[in-house]
């Protein structure tokens, strides 16, 4: 892939200081739906593109002008309010959809998880609750699955009616501490009704990233390959460069975007939209950096570490080291004044206002020493 693509990309991605001072809600409304998975990807995005620090994106949070829902796929997104409706619709034919046919393998009926759904909204009304006061209040409507249920990962059916409840809209999880990379949450009581097409989730995508392969939007949906050509088709999407499509006004747009002449560095997540939306962290790397061996692996799709990058290019990973409260990092172009200026402003938010960047939420100080220690030796033994 050629600069002037990586750069297009960072543009359409807001990775290049365009998006300054604006709200996390019309930062998610230009470049897409925040993978959440417990991480600290959705603060970085934020912080990366509009300098927004985590108070601002809480209180955004807590007056639900962004909420984590399940949406793409099943999974779960960090998604402005303008589409919650749309991201409910595309996740329902995934959400839970395993567990369930798991747990009807176990002997588990419709029948049962509909009096279980009942009884959990009817627990709902006075107050949020948690997992455990939930299990309390629905009494024997929720039951355990034994020691079969959790070989295959399904101790009870609470987790699966609850999974069912908040992808048809009816319930929401809330951060018991306000926060979206924790795992903590009550359940309360919501009224959104799932709508829109998958139509308008391609719209969406071909919005954000500006330029894919049909095939990624195809991963991006979950969508089969049929389904997917029926939702882009509307959309009389234009081939700009190889299998990469764009919407027809884009073309236009692309063909006159010149690549800026300074660089702009910016830090980032490791499930970033920049590379997450399509899938294709190889496209990033310059061809002079693709034998690294941090970056070595061919069919890469996530970055290999949190990103840093330089007009859509990758031009370094790092972490960060709660015990030294530190970024450690490496760089493959020289370091100048301006990249390590960076590097500190995001270090800075990182220790004053997250406290640690985990990348997913099973990553602990102690999992993460064998990716700075690979950072470190990359960076010759220092940052």
């Amino acid at each position: 892939m050629d600069s002037k693509l990586r750069a297009w990309w960072s543009h359409r991605q807001g990775l290049d200081g365009s998006l300054a001072d604006l709200s996390a809600k019309e930062v998610l409304n230009l470049t897409g739906w925040s993978r959440s998975v417990g991480g600290a990807s959705p603060y970085l995005a934020l912080f990366a593109r509009a300098g927004l620090r985590r108070a601002a994106v809480d209180a955004e949070l807590a007056a639900m002008a962004i909420h984590e829902l399940p949406s793409a796929r099943g999974c779960t997104y960090v998604v402005p309010a303008d589409d919650y409706a749309l991201a409910l619709l595309v996740g329902q034919n995934f959400s839970a959809k395993t567990e369930l046919s798991t747990a009807h393998k176990l002997g588990v009926t419709d029948a049962e998880i509909a009096k279980l759904k009942a009884a959990i909204l009817k627990a709902l009304q006075a107050e949020p609750l948690d997992p455990e006061a939930l299990r309390t209040k629905v009494g024997n409507a929720a039951r355990s699955l034994g020691p079969e249920g959790a070989k295959k990962g399904l101790t009870t059916t609470l987790p699966l009616a609850l999974g069912k409840l908040q992808s048809e809209g009816e319930i929401r999880r809330v951060p018991t501490n306000g926060r979206i990379d924790q795992q903590r949450y009550l359940y309360a009581r919501w009224n959104v009704i799932p709508a829109g097409t998958f139509t308008d989730l391609a719209r969406h995508y071909y919005q954000w990233i500006g330029t894919a392969a049909l095939s990624e939007f195809q991963w991006f949906s979950g969508l089969g390959v049929k389904a997917a050509k029926l939702a882009t088709d509307p959309l009389k999407l234009v081939r700009l460069q190889g299998d990469l499509l764009a919407l027809p006004e884009d073309r236009a747009a692309f063909e006159k975007f010149h690549i800026p002449k300074n660089p702009h560095y910016v830090l980032t997540g490791i499930l970033d939209n920049i590379s997450h939306l399509r899938r294709a962290t190889q496209s990033l790397i310059a061809p002079e950096d693709a034998g690294r061996d941090l970056v070595r692996d061919g069919g890469l799709s996530d970055f290999p570490h949190h990103a840093i990058l330089d007009r859509g290019r990758l031009i370094g990973l790092w972490h960060f080291d709660p015990e030294s409260n530190a970024i450690a990092w490496n760089s493959f172009v020289k370091k100048d004044r301006a990249l390590e200026e960076a590097v500190a402003r995001t270090e800075a938010f990182v220790r004053e206002d997250l406290g640690d960047a985990r990348t997913f939420s099973l990553d602990s100080p102690k999992s993460r020493i064998p990716a700075l220690t690979a950072l470190r030796k990359a960076a010759g033994g220092k940052g």
